[in-house]
């Protein structure tokens, strides 16, 4: 595997802005990370500058284990050596498990093995690198070779030649969960965190009284965008995954990155965006994605899943599942148990 380096922790922890929060009790920072935005939230405000460092650590040592968009990660090198058997580090063998499993329960609608069909239609790169107007067409379509190929035990993994990973439906959620878990080791375990990336959010501890206030948009920066709403997160994690944000056009056709492993083409379902509140980040980032996918089936297959859910149409209909709250301000349903994160490696 290739050598990697990262941004010190000294260097790392200037890179974080203060955020006004409105609350003397809460304290929060925010920073760019793994080509998003990053929020680091506290309280007591004094846990502020621990949960920094912590969440610093976590994302640089995910960042370097599984982009596909940095030529010195495990998983480019992966990519580089065309398939075969791979003995991984413990915290890659965990992202890509997370992948498989979500993969699995599902039903393939979020395949890790998209990676391929995601490059071939233009999304090679870091996405602010990506000419929004390229006039070269997208390559031709073709569907994801299947999850099921793909074989991992322990930290080994047989990777079939030609095929692609892309851990996007689970790999953000996985650094918000692996982020709180390190933020309240840093505190001590005293008071409450809350970590987002680009709006998939996990909390940890004993939240602020009513609970975090959270705005589930359609845009990682929130803000009263259409189809936000504010809503109080008690426990467990949210994820957003919508079609509105990461687009672009090749050829004259307009793009966006939520491919459909069954025709290697982005999803073109009635949603635009879809919510999840799960145990865990990395549930709910599967399962936002999964129902994208999913197209007309995604209300059923949320329901059978015991998932609550907010999907907003293309029309601007907005439907609530599983007990999600339709009015502003109210608390989220804390659901009980994970379907795919297993936890406990870094």
């Amino acid at each position: 595997m290739a050598t990697m380096t990262g941004v010190s922790g000294s260097a790392a922890a200037a890179l974080w802005r203060p955020v006004p929060t409105g609350d003397d009790a809460v304290a929060a920072a925010e920073r760019a990370a793994l080509g998003t935005s990053a929020r680091v939230v506290v309280w007591p405000p004094g846990n502020l500058k621990a949960a920094c460092a912590a969440a610093d650590e976590v994302l640089g040592v995910l960042d370097r284990q599984a982009s596909r968009f940095r030529p010195d990660s495990e998983l480019s090198a992966l990519h580089r050596a065309g398939g075969g058997l791979f003995l991984l580090s413990d915290g890659l063998a965990e992202a890509v498990g997370v992948a498989l499993a979500a993969a699995r329960w599902t039903g393939g609608l979020a395949d890790p093995t998209v990676g391929g069909a995601v490059v071939g239609l233009g999304y090679d790169r870091d996405f602010a690198a990506i000419d929004p107007e390229h006039g070269r067409p997208p390559a031709p379509a073709l569907p994801a070779p299947g999850w099921h190929r793909v074989r991992l035990d322990g930290p080994l993994l047989r990777l079939p030649a030609g095929t692609r990973l892309d851990l996007g439906a689970t790999a953000k959620g996985l650094g918000a969960d692996r982020a709180v878990r390190a933020a309240m080791a840093a505190a001590g375990s005293a008071g409450g965190v809350l970590v987002s990336l680009g709006g998939d959010i996990a909390v940890g501890g004993t939240a602020p009284r009513g609970g975090w206030p959270v705005t589930v948009a359609e845009r990682p920066d929130g803000g009263d965008a259409p189809g936000s709403q504010l809503l109080r997160l008690t426990g467990g994690a949210v994820a957003t995954s919508s079609v509105t944000c990461r687009r672009w056009r090749r050829g004259g056709r307009e793009l966006h990155h939520i491919v459909d492993p069954r025709t290697g083409l982005p999803a073109d379902g009635p949603w635009r965006t879809v919510s999840v509140t799960a145990q865990t980040c990395a549930d709910a980032n599967a399962a936002a994605t999964a129902a994208i996918v999913a197209g007309t089936r995604a209300e059923g297959w949320l329901a059978a899943a015991g998932l609550p859910a907010r999907l907003v149409g293309h029309d601007g209909q907005v439907r609530h599942l599983g007990g999600w709250p339709a009015a502003d301000g109210q608390p989220l349903p804390v659901t009980r148990g994970s379907h795919v994160y297993a936890g406990g490696r870094r």
